[in-house]
């Protein structure tokens, strides 16, 4: 066993002796493309997503130095007509690229990789001799002519480099270029069967075209076929909370969220199995290595980037452009460049029909959340720090302490987000109401009864709370705010989800600039 080449299937072990999914119908996904014109992929997600443990299962698959038939026979890629055909026949080359940065700090790391990659390639071929001349596409390329030897190229964290030296562009492009060396033209046709890239940031852009513009990108943004590999399903978390009697509400209160191409909900895997383990939902998200960078890059404030983060954290959804982004950490141009990244780096998540992103979970929502006290922006903090006593003071029908919050939120938030109408002030409350997004789901516009109700909270299973029912008026009273509550029965549709429900009419006076609250009790037998 070599250490990058022919290394078994060790990694892959130690994965199945835990809890695992079987997400072993990736291997035919890669296997349809071996020795094709799509035999280069990069499949690229956020940290904690399985990109790890996905290499690991490749490579114990298609390594030829093991036997992994054991490892494979009861997941679901053993009953495919392929599994047979390539199951441990190609040496393979496994790469880490995280390790070579902790132990590479200097400017010639890139060298130093060719020069471990041929010493330990030598070792696995003795009888094919080394050139002092010879780049590791060279030495390849001869062992193939003269062994008919095809390899399966696998890199983890492909980008990691990239990311490490971000301010030094002269390595990132000799990386690239060592990287188009191997796999660009058509000498790597005739070397691998496949190659198989994984990190969280595609591959880089030179204008509008990629650095290694034949290899097929699956990403956060566009995952392609790829989708039901990212991250789990519902029925594989309901399986694994039946299996630990965990509280799958719960489980998907925290880690749910996630729209990835044709998938409609996609949770966190490493904090599902975390969760599992500890018996507890909690945020494992922290020491991802995210949390400084995306300090960073909401403070830019590029065109109206503040706006933004503070209503993706009310619930909203905001409209991005991700094709601006070139890829590169280092080049960041505008707010569709910090929101890619953040969509890239699992911060938001995409919807690829709206072109819109959103914060998926109670996890990441926390996460953003101190991400965003960390920045100078004192009055955004401010608002969310006030909005638990203003859930508080709802709960307690404390109509005018609600008033004096929501006015407040109004008050902190006026310099970034204009206020003159209902659906100003639809997000401003929102904003107000952040620390109920734990207990609570909210709607906007939620249909009810006989329209839509400004603000919908409704109750998550197991939280002991009413619902509440917001209506917003501008310009008007909130007598009027509850009259149309009850005049188009918007509690109708809310009570199927909790017994108790809240009525709440706020109203603002533009000209005394202030802001007056009715709160009212409903039971289910309100006529």
């Amino acid at each position: 066993m070599g250490i990058y080449i022919n290394s078994g299937n060790e990694g892959f072990q130690s994965s199945r002796k835990t809890e695992y999914i079987d997400k072993s119908g990736l291997i035919d996904v890669v296997n349809k493309t071996l020795f094709t014109d799509q035999r280069f992929i990069c499949v690229t997600r956020c940290r904690r997503f399985g990109k790890s443990m996905a290499a690991k299962m490749l490579a114990a698959y298609y390594d030829h130095s093991c036997d992994s038939r054991l490892l494979f026979t009861d997941l679901q890629i053993a009953n495919n007509p392929t599994f047979e055909e390539h199951l441990n026949k190609y040496p393979v080359i496994y790469l880490d690229m995280t390790k070579f940065i902790t132990r590479f700090k200097n400017d010639n790391i890139v060298n130093h990789i060719q020069t471990e990659l041929k010493k330990d390639v030598q070792k696995a071929y003795p009888q094919i001799p080394l050139h002092d001349d010879d780049d590791l596409m060279d030495y390849l390329q001869r062992i193939n002519l003269e062994t008919g030897a095809y390899f399966v190229f696998i890199i983890d964290e492909w980008d990691a480099i990239c990311r490490e030296f971000v301010s030094k562009p002269q390595v990132m492009d000799e990386y690239l270029n060592l990287l188009r060396r191997m796999f660009k033209d058509v000498s790597g046709m005739r070397v691998f069967a496949g190659v198989y890239m994984t990190g969280i940031l595609p591959i880089k852009k030179f204008k509008t075209q990629s650095a290694l513009n034949n290899f097929i990108e699956y990403s956060m943004v566009s995952p392609g076929n790829m989708a039901p590999f990212f991250g789990f399903t519902k029925d594989e978390v309901r399986m694994l909370a039946d299996k630990h009697s965990m509280d799958f509400d719960e489980l998907e209160k925290w880690y749910d969220g996630y729209q990835i191409g044709p998938q409609p909900s996609m949770f966190n895997p490493n904090s599902v199995m975390q969760a599992i383990q500890k018996q507890w939902c909690e945020s494992y998200w922290s020491g991802t290595g995210a949390f400084e960078t995306v300090n960073d890059y909401i403070q830019m404030n590029f065109e109206g980037l503040k706006d933004n983060i503070l209503f993706l954290l009310s619930g909203g959804r905001v409209k991005v452009n991700t094709t601006k982004f070139q890829n590169d950490i280092s080049v960041i141009k505008g707010r569709d460049d910090v929101l890619t990244v953040l969509i890239h780096l699992g911060y938001l998540s995409y919807d690829r029909r709206t072109r819109e992103c959103y914060v998926p979970n109670y996890e990441v929502s926390g996460e953003l959340r101190n991400a965003v006290e960390e920045t100078n922006w004192t009055n955004v903090v401010k608002a969310l720090q006030q909005s638990e006593q203003l859930l508080d003071n709802t709960l307690a029908c404390n109509a005018e302490a609600v008033a004096r919050g929501v006015e407040a939120a109004h008050s902190e938030n006026t310099s970034i987000l204009s206020y003159n109408d209902e659906n100003s002030m639809a997000c401003v409350s929102s904003i107000a109401y952040y620390f109920a997004h734990g207990d609570y789901i909210f709607h906007r516009e939620y249909a009810s009864g006989k329209g839509y109700a400004d603000l919908v909270l409704i109750p998550r299973k197991n939280v002991d709370s009413p619902a509440i029912v917001i209506e917003l008026k501008y310009g008007h009273s909130a007598d009027e705010a509850i009259a149309q509550i009850k005049e188009r029965r918007y509690w109708e549709k809310v009570t199927d989800y909790a017994g108790d429900v809240l009525l709440v009419g706020i109203c603002y006076d533009k000209e005394a600039k202030t802001h007056d609250c009715i709160i009212e009790s409903l039971t289910i037998g309100f006529a």
